[in-house]
Formats: C-alpha cells, structure tokens, sequence
C-alpha cells in the first residue's frame, strides 16, 4: 500500500520478547513489557521514484540553486572556510541529538584534550563528518561502516561500524511502549543494502533523493548508537557525490536545529509514508544554512582583515600563520612550524608575535604541550552556533 506522495508506509511484524525491564520501572510497566512485540518493516526503496508536488519540487530547485552559488562563491579558494563550515555542520548535528559545547573546548579536544565528554563527542563527529565527505565518490555499505566507526572510535570501540545484533527502540521503557521501534536487527543488512542502492542512484533530485534516503537510514536505525549523527553525514556525503557541493560543506543541520520538532515529526510522517515533510524540510534548512554560512564568512573574512592589519608588512611565516587560523584556531608551535616551513623554535617567535598584537591568546596546555588561540575565530564560531541554536518555540 503507498501513500498520495506514492511512498510506501513501513509495515509491522511480531517479534516475541522475553527481556526483563531495568530497575526503576513500575509493575504497570512491567506487566505491559510483557509477550509479543511489534518491530517497524521498512519497505524497499531501492527502485522507488519519489514523487513531491510543485511546491516541495520548486523548494528542492530553488535550494539546490543557493547551495551551488555558496560554494562556487567561495571556489578553489575555500580551505579555511572549507574546515569551519564542516566543524560548524559537525557541531549542529551533535547539538540535534543535544551534545553542546563550545567552540574553544571543541577545538582543544580536536587536538586531543579529554576534559570535556561531550567536546570530545563533537570532535569525533568532525572527523566523521571529514570521512563522510574523503568517501563520498563511493557510497557503499562498507564505507557507511566506516563513517560510523570513526564517529564512535573514541567513545565507544565495540559498536564502532558495526551493525546492531539486537532490539533498539525509541522512548520507552520496552518496545511495547515505544514511540518507535525501527527493525528487528536480523533485517538490517538487507535494508542497508536496499538503501545504499538508493543512494547510488543519479535520476532522482539529488537533495530530494539525500532527504528520502536520510529518512531511511533512520527508519533502519542499523547501529546502536550514532544513528543521528551519521545519517546527518550522510546527506553530506550525497550532496558531494551528486555534485551540489566540490568545495565546502553546507552545514544543513544548522537548519533542522531551528526547529528539532518539526524534524522529528517529518521522520515520523516518512514512516507513515508521507515524504514531503521532510523533504521540504531539508529544502528549507538548506537555504537557511547558506544564509548562516556566509555570516560566517563574512565574520572570518573581517577577522582575517583585522590580523593582517595587525601583523602589517610581517615577514612570509607571520602571513602564513594568519591564513592558518581560520582552519586551525587553537594551534600548537609545533603546528605552526608545519605549515610555515620554518623551525619549531622559529614558529614560536612567530606565535609570541601574534600573541603580542592581540590575535592568539594562551589557553593552556593539551598534552603537556601549550596551545595558542584565535578569539576572533571562536567568537566566530559560536556566534553561528547561537544563531543555529534559536530554535522556534511551538
């Protein structure tokens, strides 16, 4: 049976349950976690055509348009904004599933400091978020593990890439009182292999088709934990594989976050097989993240002209560090003599230098190593995060 958008709702089936609930749940709730359950089946999509109407068709067009613009405007030229919009997309995903921190402590723990559990979450999401788009040419069951498994290498090894091997259910003491039960996990290899065929589709509206295959992967639900993260990836990896985007990452997820309900209730409708809510979703949060991005932009372009006038005619390893911030706004002496070409000892004169006009301050150290940070960067990239994070009250 499909739908008026000619999207198959999921189907159900009967699983038995012999778990106990934990401790902490009332004997009502133990009595209802009892006997057989109901676990989602979703349909095969591989050979589906998604069908949106005018409005959602003229959202995509337009949305495709903006994201296109945003990137050839930055062209070759886009390495440093290329490292904060990935950060600043990696950031809003990890906020959605509300894994917060700032700017300053994720990028210390980018270089490895473990003070703050969740910095150090968002930090790893940075690097799947880098590995989603290092893969993007070949969208293939293997490489959606290995996405996944550099999401969760630092938190949780076990699960890392690997698909789940038991019952996972959203809200809820048990499947029986959950808000939604994806499927049982003997079905996941078959779905993953039915969506990663989606993917590699080329006839289908390539924000349209990462929208509907997005909503797949969460319906599938394939792994334990990270499932949000790594779908959030994922639309990533097929806006670059399509074509959308060669040179940045637009940070779509900045855009659901203005609205975590809306998203959620769009993932909900997807099963009951209405897909234009969330297509029209990513269409809408895309224009709105390229309108957060090139604030950004903008701000870090001020801010880069603000250094150059500080350093003034500095000599080519003082220029070149000034580049390096945007990309890498807590820096060590050690990374800055890396990138400039000169010796370590050369590389801190340098850092002192920008430290002495008001550029990097001292934060510390990671590792037993000092560390340097651009402010005007960091405010920057909070500054995003804030705007991002002025969600709409219902």
């Amino acid at each position: 049976m499909s739908t008026q958008t000619g999207w198959p709702p999921i189907g159900y089936e009967e699983r038995p349950w012999s778990a106990e609930p934990g401790a902490g749940v009332s004997r009502r709730q133990r009595l209802l976690a009892r006997g057989p359950y109901e676990a989602a089946i979703p349909a095969r999509i591989a050979t589906l055509d998604p069908v949106i109407d005018s409005r959602a068709q003229s959202l995509v067009e337009t949305a495709t348009v903006e994201m296109v613009r945003f990137d050839a405007e930055l062209g070759q030229d886009s390495t440093p904004f290329a490292a904060l919009l990935l950060r600043s997309e990696s950031a809003s995903s990890s906020q959605i599933e509300n894994l917060t921190a700032g700017a300053r402590k994720i990028v210390l723990a980018q270089l490895g400091d473990r003070s703050s559990t969740n910095a150090s979450l968002i930090a790893s999401n940075v690097e799947a978020m880098q590995a989603a788009i290092n893969l993007s040419e070949d969208l293939s069951v293997d490489n959606v593990g290995t996405l996944h498994h550099t999401l969760l290498s630092t938190s949780d090894q076990v699960i890392a890439g690997e698909y789940r091997n038991s019952q996972v259910w959203i809200r809820g003491n048990s499947p029986h009182s959950a808000e939604f039960v994806p499927p049982h996990h003997d079905r996941v290899t078959g779905a993953m292999a039915d969506l990663v065929e989606f993917m590699q589709r080329d006839d289908i509206p390539a924000l349209a088709q990462a929208a509907v295959a997005h909503a797949q992967f969460e319906t599938i639900h394939p792994f334990a934990d990270g499932n949000g993260r790594t779908g959030r990836a994922i639309v990533s990896a097929m806006l670059r594989a399509k074509g959308v985007t060669a040179n940045v990452t637009i940070p779509v997820s900045s855009g659901l976050l203005t609205d975590t309900r809306r998203y959620f209730d769009a993932l909900g409708a997807y099963r009951g097989g209405d897909i234009l809510p969330i297509v029209e979703l990513f269409a809408e949060s895309a224009m709105l993240a390229v309108d957060y991005g090139r604030i950004l932009v903008e701000d870090i372009t001020a801010a880069q002209l603000d250094y150059r006038s500080k350093v003034g005619a500095a000599r080519e390893s003082v220029l070149r560090l000034v580049e390096l911030l945007p990309r890498e706004p807590a820096i060590t002496a050690e990374m800055a003599a890396e990138y400039t070409g000169v010796s370590t000892a050369t590389a801190y004169r340098v850092v002192q230098r920008l430290a002495g006009v008001g550029i990097l301050t001292p934060a510390g150290k990671v590792r037993g190593v000092s560390v340097w940070i651009a402010g005007d960067i960091i405010t920057a990239l909070d500054d995003f995060a804030a705007r991002a994070g002025r969600r709409i009250r219902h």
